[in-house]
């Protein structure tokens, strides 16, 4: 999975917001607030990596069990996919 192009993420008041830009602005208008994990998530992703991979990359950014892991990877990636933001 892979993150579409056309999204930025920026640091607005201390947190991690997602615009679009581009092209991807004339399809979705509004903005995606992102906590920590989200954010390092989405950076992740914008080049292509399997969940699996996602997994290994937040249990080594966060201390953090590997089920939990795994659940907040699957639902990040079934997110991103079921509002058409990845590829």
């Amino acid at each position: 999975m892979k993150i579409k192009n056309g999204f930025v993420v920026r640091k607005v008041g201390g947190e991690s917001v997602v615009v679009p830009v581009g092209e991807m602005s004339k399809m979705f208008h509004g903005m995606i607030n992102l906590n920590d994990t989200g954010a390092f998530l989405w950076n992740f992703y914008t080049e292509e990596h399997t969940v699996e991979e996602g997994v290994e990359a937040l249990l080594n950014e966060y201390e953090v069990e590997k089920d939990v892991a795994q659940a907040d990877v699957e639902q990040f990636v079934k997110t991103i996919v079921e509002n058409g933001f990845g590829e």
